[in-house]
């Protein structure tokens, strides 16, 4: 099991944007499995929604990606590479994740050529499919595209490259 600062270690991602509390499983270059504990003190159930707090889609597709450029690049293995979420593919939500629920957050790696790859992504609770997606990422050289911009995030390349929705994964 990793825990939180081991996954720090490896990913570039800090409080609030962090949204992997464990990785209890790793093949590292083929899977990863991770878990997210959601609690009502999430900032995002301030406004998503008041009354009925709901975990946003897109957040939930970001601990998936989070999950799967660990199994890129985890422990050490790619110290050199920073992977960057480049698209989202099939994206289906069929449940509600709300305050209380443990999220179990399983990536597989399908395809990986150089430094691009694609990930089957699927996000669980108590068993049951609540979201899943096919990413695909790229790993971009540290020194170009992970520069960090001093509070230890990697700075955005989106404005560089004219590339939207692209994000440090």
């Amino acid at each position: 099991m990793i825990d939180s600062t081991g996954i720090q270690e490896v990913l570039r991602h800090r409080y609030p944007f962090l949204l992997v509390d464990r990785i209890i499983d790793l093949e590292h270059g083929k899977r990863a499995v991770g878990i997210k504990n959601v609690t009502i003190n999430e900032p995002f159930f301030q406004g998503h929604f008041p009354g009925n707090p709901v975990m946003p889609g897109v957040l939930i597709l970001e601990a998936m990606a989070q999950v799967a450029a660990f199994a890129a690049v985890g422990l050490g293995s790619a110290p050199d590479k920073v992977p960057y979420l480049v698209g989202v593919d099939r994206a289906r939500f069929r449940r509600p994740v709300v305050p209380g629920d443990q999220l179990r957050l399983e990536t597989e790696l399908v395809r990986v050529r150089g430094d691009f790859g694609r990930a089957a992504c699927s996000a669980f609770v108590d068993g049951k499919l609540v979201a899943d997606a096919e990413m695909t990422f790229a790993l971009v050289d540290a020194a170009r595209g992970g520069k960090e911009n001093g509070n230890g995030s990697p700075a955005s390349e989106a404005g560089k490259t004219g590339e939207a929705g692209k994000t440090g994964e």
